[in-house]
């Protein structure tokens, strides 16, 4: 960081926040040369800030793509649209690495306004996060989908998956010792939910419950549907100890999600009971033991978790 006269260089410090975010970002101006390349921006793409800087963006650097494989640097440019328009924009495209791969990116395109009166684009700010997982799971969920494994509503793994996955588990377990554990999850009063809001309502709060447990799990572990207001969680390579912190993870941030209905907050609990995997289980002992869990956890008050203690 420099300081000038006793006064910090602001430009510095933007930069250096710039330069530790976890996204790559880069400035062009309307002539699309590249005036600004942060630190991710060379992680990600194998560029050096050297070797990008002041060249125009499209010289053999990054070259955009869309999945059809289509350049995007003349007539589909989202930069140039944005120049032209003042639009902010989003879009999924494939950068160029150094390397020669492409990678699949996020990128969000903005604006770079002059001040003052008759203010006018001077140049545009990309910012581009890596999309890996978001095509992953995109690639998983078509795979479910073709084998008739996925929940319709919640667009979760269904019960015929946790099955096979439990299975897949237990012979791994069998095999190499690997440890997993089971969480086993129901909504508490859902048909509360249900009769005070309407079953679209309940739907919805389903689907949030779902996305919930989904998006805070490790990517190793599965989520699924089990039925109705039920959800089964495996959880891969965990003991006693750490079944029971994820546990408590899930039925936490649950707790803390919202459904908007007609300008009311509708939130709920899960109630959950966890077991970790022993020599001999199978899925449907897996599922015993940690449904009486969960009925220990609905007893002792709702919305807290019980682990199996052998």
């Amino acid at each position: 960081m420099r300081v000038v006269g006793g006064v910090m260089d602001h430009q510095n410090i933007f930069e250096a926040m710039l330069d530790n975010l976890s996204d790559g970002v880069y400035c062009t101006d309307l002539e699309r040369t590249v005036t600004y390349w942060n630190r991710t921006a060379e992680e990600m793409t194998g560029y050096s800030r050297d070797e990008v800087v002041g060249n125009h963006c499209r010289d053999g650097i990054l070259v955009h793509v869309n999945g059809d494989g289509q350049t995007l640097c003349e007539s589909m440019c989202p930069m140039m649209e944005t120049a032209r328009d003042g639009q902010e924009r989003k879009a999924e495209v494939y950068l160029h690495h150094k390397d020669g791969h492409r990678i699949p990116v996020i990128m969000k395109v903005s604006p770079v306004w002059s001040d003052g009166p008759g203010s006018q684009i001077v140049g545009i700010i990309q910012v581009f996060s890596d999309n890996s997982p978001t095509l992953a799971a995109r690639e998983r969920i078509k795979h479910l989908e073709d084998l008739a494994l996925l929940d319709e509503l919640t667009r979760l793994p269904n019960r015929r998956y946790v099955v096979r996955e439990l299975t897949s588990r237990i012979m791994e377990m069998s095999r190499l010792g690997e440890p997993f554990g089971v969480l086993f999850a129901d909504i508490d009063d859902f048909k509360r939910v249900n009769d005070q809001y309407g079953h679209d309502t309940g739907d919805e709060v389903l689907r949030v419950v779902g996305r919930t447990l989904l998006h805070n799990c490790r990517p190793l572990d599965a989520i699924g549907r089990w039925g109705g207001e039920e959800f089964v969680a495996v959880i891969r390579d965990v003991d006693r100890g750490t079944l029971r912190v994820i546990g408590e993870r899930l039925r936490a941030l649950v707790a803390s999600s919202k459904v908007r209905r007609n300008g009311n907050l509708v939130g709920v609990t899960i109630s959950v009971g966890g077991t970790t995997a022993r020599p001999g289980d199978s899925p449907e002992s897996l599922l015993e033991r940690s449904d009486q869990m969960l009925y220990r956890s609905k007893q002792g008050g709702r919305n807290r978790v019980t682990i199996f203690e052998d």
